[in-house]
């Protein structure tokens, strides 16, 4: 049983964390096909904190937050980055700092579906 009550979901050859984040996806789709949106992507990576080093060894991994889904907003092209999110999953802390730093880093708040 998956944590969160969530199930893994496969649509076309990609499988999903959840049948929220499938459904997402095909809105999202559809919206790209409409032109509403473009250079939908899943699962991209960003880095939030580098790896760090003390005398030439890894003190500390870096940290990275990976996006569900990415996309250009034709009206005005700006980057969205969506995470579906259940209302647990969006108390954590982990995932609570992980959204600050995106904002930080990289100017971009994350949309919670």
């Amino acid at each position: 049983m998956a944590k969160y009550k969530n199930r893994k979901t496969v649509y076309d050859g990609m499988t999903f964390d959840s049948k929220k984040e499938a459904k997402r996806y095909q809105e999202l789709l559809l919206m790209e096909r409409g032109k509403e949106i473009y250079n939908l992507q899943t699962q991209v990576k960003f880095e939030l904190l580098p790896i760090q080093k003390v005398d030439g060894k890894v003190a500390e991994r870096p940290v990275h937050y990976i996006a569900d889904f990415f996309y250009h907003r034709s009206t005005d092209d700006a980057v969205v980055v969506e995470d579906v999110k259940s209302e647990a999953t969006r108390k954590l802390p982990c995932y609570v700092l992980k959204r600050k730093l995106m904002l930080f880093r990289e100017g971009i708040q994350i949309q919670e579906v």
